[in-house]
């Protein structure tokens, strides 16, 4: 099999890998899938992600696709590249192999102008026409009938999580109050944009800097959202190297609003929330202090 019959024939991925037909090679994907390098008899790689035999259970319908619609709608809008997709079956996932590298300064600020054009390339509505993924769990994509961002936001990317995080027992009284009080005032929070084209979970690890000195976007959780979502998120975790000049480079391209640094840790609540609805308490701490630092602005 090389790389031109898998692109005709991805159906027959599967088959090949079954029987042992492919070399494979275990690489690092995060903490769901499971990933490999495979090397086609012409030379050429491709990454796969499949989901774990350990689970017990199939991916959930649509994981897989939903990435791929995701990757393409995101390259569509000629900003920041993504991996080709090659293969999108139920359960597994095929992309073009990009030879990873180190970020460095003018790779940042290149990736800071591109993702700018790629969020303005936009949205017809907040949401998507796919449904939605975030990590292992659903993200509600309905669009928006109409209104602003806020309301948006509020139902289908804070609640939600609030909800799990409180079922999972994760979260104490008090944490639920201080978000459910900055739900309430989530009209406050710049909301007045059209829907940008957006990532949707910018953190740090799904970002994937190449050898060729252009950064990739990985993993999304694409959407029609608030840009500054993108932007809050690339400094969680630990923070992407050089978060100054990749904003020096956004700024270039499309200036943001004023007061978007204020409004950062409103943005990071839904990935706090998600990592709550997920991990538990270990993430408790965060998404209090994101929910007061956001009251007090």
């Amino acid at each position: 099999m090389d790389l031109a019959y898998l692109r005709a024939h991805p159906e027959h991925l599967p088959t090949f890998l079954t029987h042992q037909r492919i070399r494979e090679t275990p690489v690092a994907g995060g903490s769901i899938c499971t990933a490999s390098r495979l090397t086609l008899d012409d030379g050429n790689s491709v990454f796969t992600k499949s989901w774990p035999e350990a689970a017990g259970s199939p991916a959930p319908e649509g994981f897989f696709t939903t990435e791929a619609a995701g990757l393409r709608w995101l390259g569509a809008a000629g900003g920041v590249p993504v991996p080709e997709v090659i293969v999108a079956l139920p359960q597994l996932l095929a992309l073009e192999w990009v030879e990873p590298g180190e970020p460095d300064a003018e790779a940042a600020e290149r990736f800071g102008r591109e993702l700018a054009v790629t969020h303005r390339a936009g949205a017809r509505r907040f949401g998507a026409d796919w449904p939605g993924f975030i990590g292992a769990l659903p993200q509600d994509n309905t669009p928006a009938a109409e209104g602003s961002w806020s309301a948006w936001f509020a139902q289908r990317r804070l609640l939600p999580y609030l909800r799990l995080s409180v079922d999972n027992g994760a979260l104490a009284a008090a944490d639920v109050a201080l978000v459910e009080q900055l739900i309430n005032k989530i009209d406050g929070y710049g909301g007045d944009e059209p829907p940008a084209r957006v990532h949707g979970d910018l953190w740090p690890g799904n970002l994937l800097w190449a050898a060729d000195g252009r950064c990739r976007l990985v993993d999304p959780a694409a959407h029609g959202g608030h840009r500054e979502t993108d932007l809050a998120q690339l400094s969680l975790f630990g923070g992407v190297p050089h978060l100054d000049r990749i904003l020096s480079g956004y700024q270039q391209q499309w200036p943001l609003a004023d007061g978007w640094a204020a409004r950062v840790p409103v943005h990071q609540l839904q990935l706090l929330l998600v990592h709550t609805a997920l991990f538990g308490a270990a993430y408790r701490s965060a998404v209090a202090a994101a929910a007061r630092t956001a009251l007090r602005c």
